[in-house]
């Protein structure tokens, strides 16, 4: 039997924030079925539309990360605009936001005031280092939360810089853990009678969201006197795990870290007596050999075309995978059958691929293909109608840039 809507139905957010981090945090929720307004400026000046990819003038960023969203314009820095949010904040569940601490109070939007508007309001505030503490009120950005996490230290060639990849993970991370804590906050509003619920202020910064994901670096560090370091593609927690190239100029990534996968490696590589070799015979051994583990499933590779590798690899249930562009990753038959990629429809641009909502709620009829990121105010009738304001109110507010 399946069941109709998706999990946040009937949840209402409005989004504020601006970029990637905070509003990556509502779209998900939107994918979940939350219904999302995304507030911008009159002017429409997010950063996002001007961030790489862009075709022929069309921003993919602003179109893919915004997706599922309605759009309004409201400049919350006049004094009528601030009257109109605190009119339209009433009947929203969520507010999300992503301004230096303090930007909002001094617009006289501080969290007393929205909670004398709206008292069940949860308020995401998302920085790039939290509300408190000496660096509050410094700019955020997903590569400078990536460095003082100390994700950043950890990825590069051991003897070289340490390295970036070339997407704001930061952001998306920071964002994925903006998405749990407004479930968890309405998750607990929503446990109480409506008459009780009284909704919460989060306090998200980015740096501690990526920190958060090293979960044993802090220990190993107190206890052993170890700082891990980069060891390029190699983990150092366990071996054989690395990247490795096919006789054809292909990249694997093989993971050997088990005893039994390593046992079943070494039949694969028509090695058995690895298996019984003192310096591989169990993974604390083998992360201590592991230069010469290495050198030997290198080795191997590069003597078999990747097709070769893949049936052998396969065959003897060893993990590992072609390291994927996204053109490999779009064309693979097992995500082309589960649907993993949509397209959004765009009246300018078409269909534009996208990855679809993550997870799947099993039994539940398959959620409805999200509209495109919004063009700046395209809702502002409907949203602001809805509050009360004619259309007359909204010629007046546009040609004073109100909204």
């Amino acid at each position: 039997m399946s069941v109709t809507g998706q999990p946040l139905r009937g949840v209402r957010i409005l989004d504020m924030a601006t970029v990637l981090a905070a509003p990556f945090s509502a779209t998900l929720c939107g994918d979940m079925g939350a219904e999302v307004v995304k507030l911008e400026l009159p002017q429409g000046n997010d950063a996002l539309r001007g961030l790489a990819p862009v075709h022929e003038g069309q921003p993919l960023f602003w179109k893919t990360a915004n997706r599922g969203k309605q759009g309004i314009s409201l400049d919350v820095r006049m004094s009528e605009g601030r009257d109109i949010f605190l009119r339209l904040i009433a009947d929203f569940d969520v507010l999300v936001e992503n301004f230096r601490t303090g930007t909002l109070d001094s617009w006289g939007l501080d969290i007393a005031t929205l909670h004398t508007h709206n008292p069940r309001l949860i308020v995401l505030r998302l920085t790039g280092f939290g509300q408190t503490g000496p660096y509050s009120r410094k700019p955020g950005f997903a590569r400078i939360f990536e460095a003082m996490s100390g994700l950043v230290h950890l990825c590069g060639d051991a003897d070289g810089p340490p390295q970036h990849m070339n997407y704001p993970l930061g952001d998306a991370i920071a964002g994925l853990w903006g998405a749990f804590a407004i479930s968890t906050a309405l998750a607990e509003r929503n446990a109480l009678p409506r008459n009780q619920q009284h909704g919460a202020e989060i306090d998200l910064s980015a740096t501690e969201a990526l920190m958060r994901l090293l979960d044993p670096l802090a220990a190993e560090h107190h206890f052993n006197r170890v700082v891990r370091q980069r060891t390029r593609s190699r983990a150092s927690y366990t071996a054989p795990s690395n990247v490795y190239q096919s006789a054809d100029g292909v990249w694997i990534t093989l993971v050997g870290s088990s005893d039994p996968i390593f046992n079943r490696l070494c039949l694969a590589m028509d090695k058995p007596q690895l298996s019984s070799d003192a310096r591989f015979s169990n993974n604390i051994a083998r992360t201590k050999h592991h230069i010469e583990i290495d050198e030997i499933v290198a080795q191997w590779c590069a003597t078999l075309s990747f097709a070769v590798l893949q049936d052998c690899l396969d065959k003897h249930e060893v993990p590992f995978s072609k390291v994927y562009s996204i053109e490999d990753a779009t064309a693979d038959p097992h995500f082309m059958e589960r649907g993993a990629f949509i397209a959004l429809n765009d009246d300018k641009m078409g269909p534009i691929p996208v990855p679809a909502p993550v997870p799947r709620f099993v039994g539940r009829d398959s959620p409805p293909v999200p509209c495109v990121g919004p063009a700046t105010g395209q809702d502002n009738a409907k949203i602001f109608q809805a509050i009360g304001l004619s259309p007359e109110d909204l010629l007046r507010l546009k040609a004073q840039r109100v909204i």
